[in-house]
């Protein structure tokens, strides 16, 4: 890859910030501030762990503030990201343009250092620990006997040189879904194991 766009919503880093489903219309910079560090470590990720430029695109809402854009617009820059409002949704292929713009001038000015965080000869678990320590920040990873017990077989089988992809739920960089912003300190539980061929 050459290049990553992150897209993200006021309205989720909000969420992430601790604001309620229900009042995530209402402009809280606080919150969104709280928030705002989900966001950073996904940019980390793209540019220190995976060595890619990354734009961030902010997928504008009708009830996002002029002060929440500026906020993660300016918190995005601070990291040396491409920032850029997409208002696709509102304006069609027209609110696209700026977003199309800054990814085309990030790839012919930001270059590629592209990395993989693991190597294939790893064990199945290593690389899932590699994923959840180095890429959402978990302390430790602990599994279930039942996962365990699936791993060896995929091994067994020949499997072990296959990437792992980790499912988790869509709130939080850990396992659970309470834990908002950018959690450290937690441990992931990996409870099933089971291979994707296609």
């Amino acid at each position: 890859p050459n290049a990553v766009v992150i897209v993200a919503t006021v309205r989720a880093l909000k969420y992430n910030g601790g604001v309620a489903k229900a009042d995530l219309n209402n402009e809280n910079l606080e919150a969104l501030e709280i928030g705002l560090p989900n966001l950073l470590q996904h940019v980390e990720n793209i540019t220190q762990v995976y060595g890619l430029p990354a734009v961030v695109a902010i997928n504008e809402f009708p009830t996002d503030t002029e002060a929440e854009i500026k906020l993660v617009e300016e918190k995005c820059k601070e990291l040396g990201v491409n920032v850029v409002l997409s208002q696709v949704w509102g304006k069609g292929g027209e609110g696209g343009i700026e977003l199309a713009n800054c990814i085309l001038d990030t790839l012919e000015n930001k270059k590629s250092d592209f990395k993989v965080l693991y190597e294939d000869e790893l064990s199945l678990t290593e690389k899932i620990e590699k994923v959840a320590t180095e890429i959402y920040g978990a302390a430790s990873v602990t599994y279930d006997p039942a996962a365990l017990k699936a791993i060896k077989k995929l091994e067994e089988l020949g499997f072990k040189n296959v990437p792992v992809c980790l499912a988790k739920n869509q709130y939080s960089l850990s396992d659970d879904p309470k834990l908002l912003g950018r959690p450290e300190g937690f441990n992931i539980n990996i409870r099933d194991a089971y291979i994707n061929a296609g």
